[in-house]
């Protein structure tokens, strides 16, 4: 059973930035894809940001430019760097993995079958 354990949410100012962390219990490169995804009030959860085991990167364009996904596999930990955060990145931010994914929808949440509780985000 894998476990995933997300840190680093908080409250910042419009432009500000933050790190989230994603602990994993198991070695981050047994799986395909590991990834952010966000969910705000009243709407659909969507993919922000996946890593491949190979080091590739696939984002959401909004986030293009402004985050970073990046993985320690020495550590197990996913991270998230954001950047120039705006008013419409205030959401629950969920670390996930996936061991198979489908290559046209690596983004899409129902590929990915472990989820952290989440660490909420808010930017004003």
């Amino acid at each position: 059973h894998v476990q995933l354990v997300e840190s680093g949410g908080g409250s910042v100012q419009v432009g500000g930035s933050l790190r989230l962390s994603c602990a994993a219990s198991v070695d981050t490169s047994s799986h395909v894809f590991i990834g952010w995804f966000r969910q705000a009030p009243g709407k659909e959860r969507e993919g922000v940001a996946t890593i491949r085991t190979d080091g590739t990167t696939i984002y959401e364009d909004s986030v293009k430019g402004r985050f970073t996904i990046s993985q320690n596999t020495a550590k197990n930990t996913l991270y998230l760097q954001m950047n120039s955060l705006e008013p419409e990145d205030t959401a629950m931010y969920y670390c996930a993995a996936a061991r198979t994914v489908y290559a046209g929808d690596v983004l899409g949440k129902n590929q990915y079958e472990y989820w952290g509780q989440g660490t909420q985000v808010t930017v004003s």
